[in-house]
């Protein structure tokens, strides 16, 4: 099969999205597994390239069509150069708007279907708020381009999958917004996500808000009962295999040793802290529900590092195998 044709935005040019860009998209078995077109800027990959010490030919395409795939060949929609004297590792507004310009070219790209999938490297939220852009991040932008009504973030590693209920709000707000329809919801679209990748019957986990998911009322406010139980309660009804609500400290520890397909956390950090711990080297973030596969690495923009050649590649590099991967099961 002619692997997947994936629209690559370069994120913030001021992070390390250039560099694990063409670390991953200059490793040999990338070219097997998908057909990546970088929509970024191509003289800023051609920099990353050199601080990594890697030969390339970047090449600036008009269309997807120009591309042409070949071994050490990186084909980019240059939307245009940054600034010659963008600093690595600084917050710039100009780098803030074009990273949301690399994200809306490649959705249209993929609402025309020229594309199968986009995989995105890191965004800087303060960039992208300082250009005009107000979103948390890449799951809400992609969500407003798309038209789509909800979707929700998933974290996968080799050891555990997580998708959130809720994820870039404050703490106090997760709980208020969480209720059985949202969680209901959440679960179903990550039940569709792991069966889609080829698991028939996924076992889900499902975490409670409160230590030791209430237990039984000693721990707040009865929140378990009545936010999450009567969703567990109709998804089991319609053959769905989720358990729960499970004490957030081992649904964690479950999941790492095989009982659990996938785990529903309540809210951001009580998925992202276990995730990271666990596997974040070739951790992806999965967007699901929206009407086109996309993947992410699972890391920020690591402004610390920037431009020294230190970024590590496999994130980048697991994001596009498993876009290409659930692209041409799509």
């Amino acid at each position: 099969m002619t692997p997947p044709l994936i629209a690559v935005t370069m994120g913030d040019g001021a992070g390390v999205g250039p560099e694990v860009i063409a670390g991953a998209l200059l490793d040999d078995a990338t070219s097997a597994r998908a057909r990546p077109i970088v929509v970024g800027d191509a003289e800023r990959l051609r920099t990353a390239a050199r601080i990594i010490g890697r030969e390339a030919r970047v090449v600036a395409v008009d269309s997807v069509d120009d591309a042409v795939f070949e071994p050490g060949r990186i084909n980019v929609l240059d939307l245009g150069p940054l600034p010659a004297d963008l600093a690595w590792g600084e917050v710039s507004p100009a780098a803030g708007e074009a990273a949301y310009q690399y994200i809306r070219v490649a959705a249209e790209l993929a609402a025309r279907h020229a594309v199968q999938g986009i995989c995105t490297a890191p965004l800087n939220k303060e960039a992208l708020h300082a250009a005009g852009h107000l979103f948390p991040g890449h799951t809400e932008l992609l969500a407003h381009l798309t038209g789509t009504e909800e979707v929700s973030m998933m974290l996968s590693t080799p050891s555990v999958k997580v998708v959130h209920v809720t994820t870039h709000i404050g703490l106090i707000d997760a709980v208020a917004k969480i209720e059985p329809g949202l969680v209901e919801r959440t679960v179903r679209r990550g039940n569709r996500a792991i069966t889609g990748s080829g698991i028939a019957h996924p076992r889900i986990g499902v975490c409670g808000i409160n230590p030791h998911a209430g237990e039984n009322g000693l721990f707040g406010h009865g929140e378990e009962e009545t936010k999450i139980v009567p969703a567990l309660e109709r998804l089991r009804a319609d053959g769905i295999d989720a358990r729960g609500p499970l004490p957030a400290d081992t649904a964690f520890f479950l999941a790492g040793r095989g009982d659990y397909d996938l785990i529903v956390a309540m809210y951001h950090d009580q998925g992202h802290g276990p995730v990271k711990v666990l596997g974040i080297e070739a951790g992806v973030n999965i967007t699901v529900g929206l009407p086109v596969i996309r993947t992410s690495v699972d890391h920020g923009t690591a402004f610390d590092i920037a431009g020294t050649g230190k970024a590590d590649p496999r994130s980048m590099a697991e994001a596009l195998r498993q876009a290409a991967e659930l692209s041409a099961a799509a």
